[in-house]
């Protein structure tokens, strides 16, 4: 006997008699672009070395703004405290008493790795796959940016080719705001819980370095600051720093021989010996690397600043002591105590605190089929706050926001992938009311 397919509705939402939803959420993109553009034009560049919380006043001007924002939608105990932690909460809609309360979060500093003042965002209306000439001499092609062809015929945010974009991770802000928006402007729209934060300083490893979990209240959370469509990830970089310390002894160059130890030349020594073939330039998927970050320093006294990365732990360890090996066989060299290595941990990776909450992310992965979006679960090769609070015991794998070329002058922005980021955050809001 052939079954017939029924619909029915409640809330104003469409249930097909499989108990699935089919909804037709329609984010405005005339205001999710206005609102992106509006945040970026705010200079939240954060500083490694500082000596306030945030790093910079930049921050505090966006989230100030934030905050004046989620009071303006209606949410309920928005506050920002000392730290320059906004958070909100919105009750639950139409849903279960028992349903879980998850939260949305984003970053609103950006990296110091390039310019970020000033930023005048330019729009490419319908991208035909040509080379887009930023400026004179800056010129971000498919040649050198291949996804740049997933995206002709859409409509992209790009550079002026002085400064970077913002997109990491201001388009992850605005999509959360704009979601937000469109929840509030439709009463009929089951949900579950929500609860919202906005940190500063993910940028410089610190983005919950004075986080609540307990006044944020969430059974679990999204970071939304991934890359391209599609990104969903639950398993990244484990991370840590190095600071290499070379002290020389620095003589008359023309009496030199046999007594200046050129404490620059061991530092290019160092280097060198660490390989060619485990740098970021070099490497991809789940090969780690080695990231010169800074080389500074003359004959007398140098300095080296490596990023350390690794997926798996026991290379990641390997790692750390193939730098102080390195530094053994150079003071067998050059004498005791001419190298010396500081070694400070960052992040781990977040897979195996996830592991008893993987539901959250084939759940995700559901939404984003729905969403007609093909999920891409690929592991961070970097790390967000959602690491750390994973770490802390807040399960908060990473969703993506649309931007490619992050930290760079080359970054861009389709449109449409942030547009898909908003709306995966409304069905998720509804998605757990049946979880």
């Amino acid at each position: 006997m052939s079954k017939k397919s029924h619909a029915f509705f409640i809330f104003g939402v469409d249930f097909k008699s499989n108990g699935q939803a089919s909804m037709d959420i329609k984010i405005d993109v005339d205001a999710l672009e206005k609102r992106f553009l509006r945040y970026v034009q705010i200079n939240t560049q954060s500083a490694p070395i500082h000596s306030t919380y945030p790093s910079t006043e930049g921050q505090w001007t966006l989230l100030r703004l934030l905050k004046e924002e989620l009071d303006s939608l209606g949410l309920e105990e928005v506050t920002l405290d000392e730290h320059g932690y906004v958070m909100a909460k919105l009750a639950g809609r139409h849903c279960p008493p028992d349903a879980p309360a998850i939260g949305f979060l984003a970053h609103v500093d950006t990296s110091p790795d390039a310019p970020s003042d000033s930023v005048k965002p330019r729009i490419i209306p319908f991208y035909d796959g040509a080379d887009i000439v930023l400026k004179e001499g800056v010129i971000l092609s498919p040649s050198e940016s291949p996804d740049l062809l997933s995206y002709v015929g859409q409509r992209l945010i790009v550079t002026d080719g002085t400064t970077l974009l913002g997109a990491d991770d201001k388009a992850g802000v605005a999509a959360i705001v704009e979601a937000l928006h469109y929840i509030q402007s439709h009463p009929e729209l089951p949900h579950v819980p929500l609860r919202i934060a906005f940190t500063p300083d993910e940028e410089i490893g610190e983005g919950v370095n004075y986080f609540d979990i307990a006044k944020f209240d969430a059974a679990f959370a999204y970071t939304i600051d991934g890359g391209q469509i599609g990104e969903l990830s639950y398993e990244n970089f484990n991370a840590a720093s190095a600071h290499i310390t070379i002290r020389g002894i620095n003589v008359h160059p023309g009496e030199a021989k046999g007594k200046m130890i050129n404490a620059a030349r061991i530092a290019v020594e160092f280097d060198t010996l660490l390989g060619a073939t485990d740098r970021p330039e070099a490497t991809e998927g789940r090969e780690g690397f080695f990231h010169l970050q800074e080389l500074k320093g003359n004959e007398s006294e140098a300095t080296l600043t490596y990023l350390i990365r690794e997926f798996d732990a026991e290379i990641f360890r390997q790692r750390e002591k193939k730098l102080e090996a390195l530094a053994s066989q150079l003071n067998h060299c050059y004498g005791a105590h001419t190298v010396t290595v500081s070694i400070k941990k960052q992040y781990p990776n977040m897979i195996s605190y996830l592991a008893a909450s993987m539901h959250i992310v084939d759940i995700a992965k559901q939404v984003f089929e729905e969403a007609g979006i093909i999920p891409d679960c690929r592991p961070i090769r970097g790390g967000t706050d959602g690491v750390r609070l994973s770490e802390r015991g807040l399960p908060c794998p990473n969703i993506f926001a649309g931007g490619h070329n992050f930290h760079s002058v080359l970054e861009f922005l389709p449109v449409h992938s942030m547009v898909k980021a908003s709306e995966v955050i409304v069905r998720l809001a509804h998605k757990f009311t049946r979880h």
